[in-house]
């Protein structure tokens, strides 16, 4: 045999079987010098209790054999092993299996004895390929396999720290390597440093390379660093007899880093490494992505938080200001956001929802501000045109609050206090069901306390008279449950209530 086949040969053992010791030898020394590991046995059902210790890639088989033929055989191993490639030997070929035995048993093939094997050996060497194909694929498969269960890992948001040595673990397990190393590019101080402080580099390595990014650069070879610097610049895979280098690309197919691998039997799995670096690049990626995303979000909150707190210092001096326009009203916005709180509460509402029904309370007339003081403060009835200008307050006030995405779930409420169930409210003439609830509960505490306060236009309601009007209302210009459950409320709490809005700290939740 030729040198090159031998060297193909290695690796792979054959078992010989036949009841004639002569061709059991005479295969055994063709195939031994043709660098196979051969064994030989003349009793197959030995043979059959040997294979289920050891492991065999080929098997050659007698088909017609004294003490048992050699479907037989196959068959009885087939029960237990069914990646044995098997080779049936016959006499003649008239004394060949049939094909359906050949199917029914998987036997890859089958010849005639003669004295040269010349057939024998060109079959075997065509199982060799076959062998090393399904080992390549299989191979491939489990490093696809551990591909897939170590994405999740690596793509776990953590420090970069970890994720580094999640990649070079997971890698290294692909191909049994222990000495690797990761060399990449801190893209994360592109923007959150000063220019000079760019580009820093981050360096993981593991085994001999496991130390600081300062003794690795002193201790690089000129090769090494060459070949580092061809994968960055070239973006391609550079090899070695020993190792092989993988760059890693961002996301626009920019050069991040390398990533180094030593170990001696990789060839065969490059593809699958290339794979793995493609996902370890996206993980290191995101990771440097969520990271600035992080920082800028920082950044946002801590502006937005400012902008929120002089906003709502502004929303507050505005409320003030209609407040102190008249004497009569002041405490009335307080008043309103409570009486929404004790509704809210009769019907189950989440404490978030009462904080929103409070707040819209609170800032009910802010729109009131662009009112004119003849108009706000006037003692006689509104003429027309001033009470078109009056009813204007509602959408003011929700512009107004529109401003700051913090007050979003207030503005309906404010923008809608006035709608009335029988559709002739304000502004949109909104009716029933359209009117959001939580403004159908804003509506009625804003009337109760309008009613049960003195203004300038008239002197106060008492508590049976406002609730008297409330009911009249009800159906009509406020919803009937919304009524129904504030009525018995009054009529259960009234003093309690009147305690806590005359002796307790009001306390204003804004709604984040």
């Amino acid at each position: 045999m030729r040198k090159n086949s031998q060297i193909k040969s290695k690796g792979y053992r054959i078992m010989v079987i036949d009841d004639e010791i002569g061709i059991v030898d005479s295969l055994s020394i063709v195939l031994s010098k043709a660098g196979y590991e051969t064994k030989g046995f003349t009793d197959p059902l030995e043979a059959v209790e040997y294979l289920r210790i050891e492991t065999f890639d080929i098997l050659i088989l007698d088909f017609l054999m004294n003490s048992i033929h050699g479907d037989e055989v196959v068959s009885k191993i087939r029960e237990f092993n069914n990646d044995l490639y098997i080779l049936i030997l016959t006499g003649h070929k008239d004394l060949a299996p049939p094909i359906e035995t050949i199917k029914a048993l998987e036997i890859q093939g089958y010849c005639e004895k003669n004295d040269r094997f010349d057939q024998l050996i060109l079959l075997i060497e065509s199982a060799v390929k076959t062998i090393s194909q399904k080992r390549v694929i299989s191979k491939f498969t489990d490093g696809l396999n551990k591909i897939l269960s170590s994405i999740p890992k690596i793509y776990h948001l953590q420090p970069i720290g970890r994720i580094l040595d999640d990649i070079l673990n997971e890698i290294m397990s692909l191909t049994n390597s222990v000495n690797s190393f990761i060399l990449i590019d801190d893209i994360s101080n592109d923007t959150a440093n000063s220019s000079a402080n760019k580009h820093n580099s981050i360096y993981k390595g593991v085994g001999i390379y496991l130390c600081s990014i300062e003794e690795f650069t002193n201790n690089l070879s000129p090769q090494l660093m060459e070949s580092i610097g061809e994968s960055r610049m070239d973006k391609k895979v550079v090899c070695f007899d020993n190792g092989i280098i993988l760059p890693l690309m961002n996301e626009y197919h920019e050069s991040m880093g390398v990533l180094y691998l030593e170990c001696l039997n990789y060839h065969d799995m490059t593809k699958l490494l290339e794979i793995f670096v493609n996902q370890a690049s996206a993980a290191l990626n995101n990771a440097f992505l969520h990271s600035l995303i992080s920082i800028k979000n920082e950044e946002l909150i801590k502006t937005y938080d400012e902008l929120k707190e002089r906003y709502m210092d502004t929303v507050e001096v505005l409320r003030l200001a209609v407040d102190a326009k008249d004497v009569y009203t002041r405490g009335h916005s307080e008043r309103v956001g409570y009486y929404a709180r004790k509704i809210g509460e009769i019907f189950k509402l989440s404490s978030g929802e009462l904080d929103i029904l409070n707040v819209a309370g609170i800032f009910h007339d802010v729109g009131k501000i662009g009112t004119t003081d003849d108009i706000l403060l006037k003692t006689d009835k509104l003429d027309e045109r001033e009470y078109q200008e009056i009813k204007k307050h509602p959408l003011k006030g929700a512009h107004i609050l529109s401003a700051v995405s913090m007050f979003k779930d207030v503005v309906p409420l404010v923008k809608y206090h006035h709608e009335r169930i029988d559709g002739k409210g304000y502004p949109e003439g909104l009716k029933g069901d359209e009117i959001p609830m939580f403004a159908r509960i804003l509506s009625v505490a804003d009337a109760y306390d309008a009613m049960t306060s003195d203004r300038l236009y008239r002197t106060k309601l008492g508590i049976d008279e406002a609730k008297k009007q409330l009911i009249v209302g009800a159906g009509t210009q406020f919803d009937e449950k919304v009524v129904k459950v504030f009525v018995e409320l009054l009529d259960k709490k009234f003093d309690e209530m009147k305690k806590e809005i005359e002796f307790s700290y009001m306390d204003v939740k804004i709604c984040k």
